[in-house]
C-alpha cells in the first residue's frame, strides 16, 4: 500500500476488499465456519463452536505481528491459528483448525476476498455498461470518422462505437459473474482423513455455510480456479484499457471529438495552463495495464507438484490481491471518465468534412462498378483522389469532370455519393442489437 500513489492506482471501492485487513476477516471467518460446519456435522459441541466463532473477531489480532511470525512457517495462517487457539477457553480450544491445513485456510480466503471483492468491481463495471448503452443510444445516428490502423476510414457513428464498448463490457461481466468460487477443505493431503466419514458432510456445511460452492473434491495443486480469476480479471482490464486509450484518442487537440469535464482542477498540468487532459481515462490506462504482467505470474505459479506445492502456492498471494486492486482502480476510473465524458457532434461532421469527401471514395467506386468494372472505377476514383489531395480542386469536382465518372454520375450525384451520414450501412442495426442483447443480459444476472 501506498499513501503516495494509491489514491491514484489503487482507488475505487475494491482497494479496501483485498486490504491486508479484509484478508485477515476473511481467514478469521473461514476458521469460524470450519467450526460451525463440524457442530453442523456432529462432530463438535455446538458451544464449542460458538466459542471459537467469538475468538475469530475483528480488533483482537495484530497484522504486524502476525505477518512477523508468519515469517517462521511460510504463511500467516499458522501463527493465526496459535493466535485464535489461545484466545478459545477450556475444552474448545482443541477444535481451533480441527482436520484442516493452512492451505485449506488460505486457498478459501482467497475466495472470499476474490468474491467480496468482484461486488463492488461488478457494481463500476455494469454502471460502465449503462452509461455506454446510454451513449449508444443517444448518438446511434451521430456521424463520425471511422479509424483504422490510425488513419481515418469510412463513416461509422458514435453509437456504433459505444455499442462496441457496450459488448465488450458486458462480455467481461459475464465472465467475472461465472466463476467458480469453491471453498477449499482438504487436510494434510487432500483426503480429509482426520475428520474419517464425516469429512464430506464438513466440506458440505463448511461451504453452506460461507456462501460458496463445494468442489468434487480439494484443490491444492489443481489451480484452475485461481487461472480463470486472473483470466477474467485480465479480459476486463483489457476492455478497459481499449475504451480508455480510444477516449484519450478522441480527446486529443487535433480530434477534440470528446472531452471530460471534471471537477476544478482535475485534467491540470504542473507547467501548461491550457492543459486539460483526460486525466481518468489515462488512469484507467495505467491500472489496466498493469494485469498481463500479474496475471502472467499467476499462470506461471499453476505448476504445483504432488498433493501441496512447495512455493507455487505462495507466489499466488500478493499478484492475484494486486490484480483484484489494479481491475477494480482501472474500472473505477473509467466509470469516472465516461461520467464525465462529453460528446461534440458538430467536430465529429467537421472532421468527416474536413476531408472533402475522400472518406467516401470506396462509395462512388461501388456506385460506378456496374456500370465500368470495378478495377476501372477503382482507378479513376484514385487518381481523382489524388488530385484532390494535391489541392487541384474538390473531390466532387474532380470526378464530375473525370471522363469515365462524369460520364456515368451526375455532379449532383456525386454529391450525395460524398454525403457521410448516407454511408453507415448497418451501422444502426448494430447498435440496436447490442442493446436488446444488454437489455437481455441485465434480466439474467
Amino acid at each position: 500500500m501506498s499513501e503516495l500513489f494509491d489514491g491514484i492506482i489503487a482507488a475505487g471501492a475494491v482497494r479496501s476488499e483485498v486490504s491486508d485487513a479484509a484478508w485477515l476477516r476473511a481467514m478469521l471467518d473461514v476458521e469460524s465456519a470450519l467450526a460451525a460446519a463440524q457442530a453442523d456435522a456432529g462432530l463438535v459441541e455446538r458451544a464449542h463452536a460458538e466459542e471459537i466463532a467469538r475468538a475469530c473477531r475483528d480488533g483482537y489480532y495484530d497484522l504486524a505481528e502476525l505477518g512477523a511470525q508468519a515469517i517462521g512457517v511460510g504463511n500467516p495462517a499458522a501463527p493465526l491459528v496459535r493466535e485464535i487457539t489461545a484466545k478459545v477457553a477450556g475444552t474448545a480450544a482443541r477444535y481451533v483448525h480441527f482436520g484442516a491445513t493452512s492451505q485449506d485456510v488460505v486457498d478459501t480466503a482467497a475466495v472470499l476476498v476474490v468474491a467480496r471483492a468482484l461486488e463492488p468491481l461488478l457494481e463500476d463495471l455494469d454502471a460502465c455498461a449503462e452509461l455506454a448503452a446510454g451513449l449508444a443510444g443517444e448518438h446511434a445516428l451521430t456521424v463520425q470518422v471511422g479509424r483504422t490502423l490510425a488513419q481515418q476510414a469510412i463513416p461509422v457513428t458514435f453509437g456504433l462505437t459505444a455499442a462496441g464498448w457496450l459488448s465488450g463490457l458486458d462480455a467481461a461481466a459475464h465472465r467475472l459473474r461465472g466463476q467458480r468460487l469453491a471453498v477449499q477443505l482438504g487436510g494434510a493431503t487432500g483426503t480429509l482423513a482426520s475428520l474419517g466419514e464425516r469429512g464430506p458432510a464438513v466440506l458440505a456445511a463448511f461451504a453452506n455455510r460461507l456462501g460458496l460452492a463445494e468442489p468434487d473434491l480439494p484443490w491444492h495443486t489443481e489451480r484452475t480456479r485461481i487461472a480463470e480469476i486472473a483470466g477474467a480479471l485480465a479480459e476486463t482490464s483489457g476492455v478497459v484499457a481499449g475504451i480508455a486509450h480510444t477516449l484519450t484518442l478522441l480527446a486529443q487537440t487535433e480530434i477534440a471529438e470528446v472531452s471530460e469535464q471534471g471537477p476544478p482542477g482535475s485534467g491540470g498540468s504542473s507547467t501548461m495552463p491550457h492543459k486539460r487532459n483526460p486525466i481518468a481515462s489515462v488512469v484507467a490506462q495505467a491500472c489496466a495495464r498493469q494485469a498481463p504482467g500479474l496475471a502472467g505470474t499467476l499462470f506461471g505459479a499453476m505448476a504445483h507438484e504432488y498433493q501441496r506445492a512447495a512455493g507455487a502456492w505462495h507466489a499466488e498471494w500478493r499478484p492475484l490481491a494486486e490484480l483484484l486492486r489494479s481491475t477494480g482502480s482501472a474500472v473505477h476510473w473509467l466509470r469516472t471518465a465516461v461520467e464525465r465524458l462529453r460528446v461534440d457532434p458538430a467536430r465529429m461532421r467537421e472532421n468527416l468534412d474536413r476531408s472533402g469527401g475522400i472518406l467516401l471514395a470506396e462509395r462512388v467506386t461501388s456506385a460506378l462498378t456496374p456500370e465500368t468494372g470495378r478495377l476501372a472505377a477503382h482507378d479513376a476514383v484514385t487518381a481523382c483522389c489524388r488530385r484532390a489531395l494535391a489541392g487541384e480542386g474538390t473531390l466532387a469536382e474532380l470526378l464530375a469532370a473525370d471522363p469515365l465518372a462524369g460520364k456515368h454520375l451526375s455532379h449532383e450525384q456525386i454529391e450525395e455519393l460524398l454525403d457521410p451520414a448516407g454511408y453507415l450501412g448497418s451501422a444502426e442495426f448494430f447498435v440496436r442489437r447490442a442493446l436488446d442483447s444488454h437489455r437481455a443480459f441485465k434480466e439474467t444476472r
